[in-house]
């Protein structure tokens, strides 16, 4: 057949070749934050779904929000307005802007959440189509996430988990140490930065 050149074209989009010379990381705090979302299936087969929000400079995981359903745009929205508040007090706006960087899941992208985000002082950025390697930042949280928590962990069920989360992301602040943060954790990371200011 394809002698004769009898075979159909080929469907679907080829990913383009992308040269991905920009950073994630921001050298001071606060400039750019990057959100995605993740999931966790639990041993009797509940998933639980975790957004969260670190910090591209500190790697703190500034906020973040769990659901057996799925994430939409009010807990997007929602995950913005705590992860301000636990930044910069109890604000309605950022004294400064800082930029939102995030995939082009339909919770990001989202009219309502786009606009919320703005009207919160957020600089919205979403990555290309098909390029993961953008939003670097909130992808390596995941892996580490998983490979540090979520797999060396009881996962009996969603109710379990949830209840882990908080502990399990205090720890990741706290104590976990990244090469990137000379072999700091994030909020050892910060305090430094902060100290040197």
């Amino acid at each position: 057949m394809q002698a004769n050149n009898l075979l159909l074209a080929k469907s679907g989009h080829k990913k383009p070749e992308c040269c991905h010379t920009g950073s994630v990381v921001t050298l001071k705090p606060d400039t750019r934050w990057c959100s995605d979302g993740f999931e966790i299936r639990c041993w009797n087969r509940e998933v639980v779904r975790v957004v969260f929000s670190p910090d591209c400079c500190d790697r703190e995981a500034i906020s973040w929000s769990a659901t057996t359903g799925g994430i939409n745009s009010v807990m997007v929205q929602d995950l913005l307005t705590e992860s301000v508040e636990k930044r910069f007090g109890n604000t309605l706006y950022l004294p400064h802007a800082v930029e939102w960087l995030t995939d082009n899941g339909s919770c990001y992208i989202a009219d309502l959440t786009r606009t919320f985000a703005a009207s919160l002082g957020f600089i919205v950025c979403t990555t290309p189509v098909r390029s993961p390697e953008s939003n670097g930042m909130a992808e390596s949280f995941v892996k580490t996430f998983k490979r540090d928590y979520v797999y060396v962990n009881d996962l009996p069920d969603a109710i379990t988990v949830m209840g882990k989360l908080t502990e399990w992301m205090e720890d990741y602040n706290n104590w976990h140490p990244h090469k990137g943060l000379k072999m700091q954790s994030p909020r050892e990371y910060r305090s430094s930065l902060l100290a040197i200011n």
